[in-house]
């Protein structure tokens, strides 16, 4: 498996370059990034939004690469915006769509147009790759699915393994959290764990290993593994990390962030391209991995 970004960003540069469209990318974060992607030759970038407010900051901090960017006028119109970056990935002018300054939920609405989005009738969700110290982790969902019940979580663990396989780990080891690594009937994602880990045991769930409930310790520390008693290939060695629902998600992934400070990116998957829901506060470091993220992903 790939083992950090460095090493995500060596084999990218490596692949044809993938284009990215940018939903509103009248903000500085998202155009440092697509500099940055020019520059590292990774992608290339089609810029939707406020044709003015893009080309004045090109201009102001890029001068040399003002025009080098293909740059789509929707003025202020966000609705629009969404719309037009859509409409580019649909029609194959662009591999991977990313969030600028365009709302989450305007840019999905357009992404789920039964007409004219990007459906394929699979379940959306977010992957989140954290680089721990040792290796990238995965962790899903954060972002999209608010309480997914068993079949939602096993759509959500089959776009998570997706990911894990582009990062080149063919069989990923997955850990079902919950608060506790025993089935309890008056805690509903322990019981979901169980069923799940059983469909894994049964070949419904292919190409990776499922295991739950698991404590967080219990999934990634061995030692906290083994003081439990638990025998299983997953715990103490997870490459992914399934929450039980977006709360915790959300809290896990903006701890890794401002707590340990790790370098994060994440990616939708489930549509017929990567979708990178980047945050508004996101640095342009994040989002220039986000990038790289989803380039891997469409791969």
């Amino acid at each position: 498996m790939i083992k950090d970004f460095d090493e995500l960003l060596s084999k990218i540069k490596k692949l044809p370059n993938k284009t990215i469209v940018i939903a509103a990318a009248q903000v500085s974060s998202a155009l440092d990034a697509s500099v940055k992607a020019m520059k590292e030759n990774i992608a290339d970038c089609i810029l939707v939004g406020n044709e003015k407010k893009i080309y004045d900051y090109l201009s102001q901090h890029y001068p040399e690469y003002r025009k080098k960017f293909e740059i789509i006028d929707t003025k202020n119109d966000l609705k629009e915006t969404a719309y037009e970056a859509v409409n580019i990935a649909r029609e194959g002018r662009a591999d991977i769509i990313m969030k600028g300054n365009c709302p989450t939920a305007t840019l999905m609405k357009s992404v789920l147009d039964k007409e004219k989005g990007l459906r394929t009738g699979d379940i959306l969700s977010d992957v989140l790759v954290y680089e721990h110290p040792q290796r990238l982790v995965l962790m899903s969902d954060g972002g999209i699915n608010l309480n997914p019940d068993v079949e939602d979580k096993v759509a959500i663990i089959k776009n998570a393994v997706k990911v894990a396989h582009s990062l080149e780990n063919s069989h990923p080891k997955v850990a079902l959290l919950a608060a506790v690594e025993v089935v309890n009937p008056k805690m509903q994602s322990t019981i979901d764990a169980d069923k799940i880990t059983k469909m894994n045991e049964q070949g419904k769930i292919k190409d990776c290993i499922v295991n739950g409930p698991l404590a967080f310790d219990n999934a990634i520390d061995k030692a906290a593994a083994k003081a439990k008693g638990i025998e299983s290939e997953v715990a103490g060695d997870a490459d992914v990390l399934i929450v039980p629902n977006i709360e915790a998600g959300n809290i896990f992934g903006k701890s890794l962030t401002y707590y340990c400070k790790y370098r994060v990116a994440h990616v939708l998957m489930g549509a017929r391209v990567p979708i990178l829901i980047t945050s508004r506060v996101d640095s342009a470091e994040t989002k220039f991995l986000t990038m790289a993220l989803g380039i891997m992903s469409a791969s």
